[in-house]
């Protein structure tokens, strides 16, 4: 029996998805939904660009639960799948300037306007728990 590969990495990246909408963050698969959500998205809201990489799954998904265990947290979660839902995350990251493309990232919006952004760099030589204590304390100074 033959799998499609367009199956085949669906089945592979579906925990990755999960990892990250079981904490409650949205996805936003198309453009429409992203144009729909981010611009006109009152308050806070975070946009993590998640990505099959190890750094991702070693420092970026792990530092982002952590954050959201904060008491203090964005008012809305999305994500982006970077190489997965290409033309969703290309539109994600037209919010993001001057910030080139990185994946893993992570994005802090508020009233629709960027405020913080954690680059793949950033992502990928730190630890959860850094990466933790950044985004909460982004969420301190900008979701209250």
């Amino acid at each position: 029996m033959s799998m499609s590969f367009d199956q085949y990495m669906k089945d592979m990246v579906q925990p990755m998805r999960d990892e990250l909408t079981r904490l409650g963050i949205q996805e936003l698969r198309t453009p429409e939904e992203v144009e729909a959500s981010l611009p006109d998205a009152k308050g806070t809201a975070l946009v993590v660009i998640n990505s099959v990489c190890g750094c991702a799954a070693g420092q970026c998904r792990p530092g982002v639960s952590q954050a959201l265990q904060h008491d203090i947290t964005p008012d809305h979660l999305y994500t982006v799948f970077a190489g997965q839902d290409k033309e969703a995350t290309a539109k994600a990251r037209e919010f993001f300037a001057p910030y080139p493309p990185s994946s893993p990232s992570i994005a802090l919006m508020k009233d629709g306007e960027l405020v913080h952004f954690i680059e793949r760099h950033q992502v990928e030589d730190r630890s959860a728990e850094e990466i933790a204590a950044d985004l909460t304390s982004a969420f301190e100074r900008y979701c209250r």
